[in-house]
């Protein structure tokens, strides 16, 4: 006779699974509080772990971001709670995420903290079971910000079976999510490898005793003379429409541009692309500001078959296609040498400018177009490769969590 029983009946086993409350099946549950952040003693060279909600979210807490004092915990309303508590984030953008704390510390008072009964459930059963109800717990919140309490908390109800139902449950949702973190440590290590051996190449084939050694016709041209650098003009994010004119803002550059971009992230209006400055296929767009330094003379060549345009704090330069190669030109702004002669022409503290003016003196090694070309065909068979990976490791990830997720909901849907 055919078997028809799921997984989770054999599991098991004939045993009855009973529906509790947070409350039935905690020891306690409390939140915590926040001391005065306008007195400096309460945070100042503290060592007592502080959870906010902003670091709730589906994780082991081994650590927090910001640590108070004894004297800030004796002044509020925050408060010890043991290790291997179920957290739920109450307030927020993060109402009803979850954690699990791995080390004895404090939160704020946006924090409900359950102090799971080990004689009834296991913290990580537990755990498991509230992460599949997120969306679930977001409902039950109210207000413009859905915000939750420890009232509502307490009420929530859970399967509860026997605990060697709970603990066979845990262990095989442990490893998967065990699973998923070693793919991610694994792949975000192959993609530093990857990136500091493309940044060892970059900087050994662009260094200018390199470029001495592969050719002896180098020229020290001033970026002036290579091409014409013209300054972005009044582009502003509330311009952005959904559809029309491709257009790149600086800011872009810094967050979501790599080398090059054959379709831009933005668009604009006919209207307002009639006054902004044009960029054209094999044109490339440098930031001329920022608030860090490394981030001033960032660039990237548009490839796009549709006319672009940008808007202030960028200059786009138009290289002279027999002189220098748009692509040579933005690798080589992402070398030391670059770095440093930026360095010269940077002015502003707070936020740190490189007009086009100055950028125009900056002057260049350039090589034979040949040359340019190869090393061009060398550092983009790097950059596919760290681009591979960099893709292909949220995919990865997101392939790993739906299979959690599978096996969450037949294992947890009682």
């Amino acid at each position: 006779m055919k078997n028809n029983r799921t997984f989770l009946e054999k599991l098991l086993d004939g045993s009855e699974v009973e529906w509790r409350t947070i409350a039935e099946i905690s020891n306690k549950v409390s939140s915590g509080g926040t001391p005065a952040t306008s007195n400096n003693s309460y945070y100042e060279n503290g060592n007592i772990p502080w959870l906010r909600t902003q670091e709730v979210d589906f994780k082991e807490i081994w650590d927090t971001d910001i640590k108070i004092t004894e004297e800030g915990l004796n002044n509020s309303s925050a408060k010890w709670i043991p290790e291997n508590c179920v957290i739920i984030a109450m307030y927020g953008a993060t109402v009803g995420k979850i954690a699990i704390n791995k080390i004895p510390l404090t939160t704020n008072q946006a924090c409900a903290n359950i102090e799971v009964n080990s004689e009834i459930a296991h913290y990580r059963y537990v755990f498991h079971y509230l992460m599949s109800q997120y969306e679930y717990i977001k409902s039950l919140g109210s207000g413009s910000q859905t915000n939750i309490n420890a009232q509502i908390v307490k009420k929530i109800k859970i399967p509860i079976p026997p605990l060697s139902v709970q603990t066979e449950i845990v262990k095989i949702l442990d490893a998967l999510t065990a699973l998923t973190s070693e793919l991610t440590s694994e792949l975000t290590s192959e993609l530093t490898l990857r990136r500091k051996q493309y940044e060892y190449y970059r900087e050994k084939l662009l260094s200018v005793d390199n470029l001495k050694l592969s050719t002896e016709n180098i020229q020290w041209v001033k970026l002036n003379d290579l091409g014409e650098l013209i300054r972005g003009n009044g582009l502003q994010k509330k311009d952005f429409t959904e559809t029309g004119v491709p257009a790149i803002h600086y800011g872009q550059i810094y967050t979501y541009y790599g080398t090059f971009a054959t379709k831009t992230k933005s668009f604009v209006s006919p209207e307002l692309a009639k006054k902004l400055k044009k960029v054209d296929c094999g044109d490339v767009v440098i930031t001329n500001t920022s608030e860090n330094f490394e981030d001033v003379g960032k660039a990237m060549v548009y490839l796009g078959k549709e006319q672009a345009v940008t808007g202030g704090h960028a200059t786009i330069f138009k290289p002279n296609h027999e002189k220098i190669l748009s692509k040579y030109f933005v690798y080589l702004t992402q070398t030391s040498f670059f770095t440093n002669e930026k360095r010269k022409y940077a002015k502003g503290t707070k936020v740190i400018d490189v007009s086009a003016t100055d950028m125009a003196k900056i002057i260049l090694p350039i090589p034979p177009l040949k040359e340019q070309q190869r090393i061009v065909s060398i550092l983009d068979k790097f950059e596919t490769l760290s681009n591979s990976i960099t893709e292909g490791l949220p995919l990865s990830i997101e392939q790993s969590q739906k299979r959690y997720e599978y096996y969450r909901e037949l294992l947890l849907s009682f």
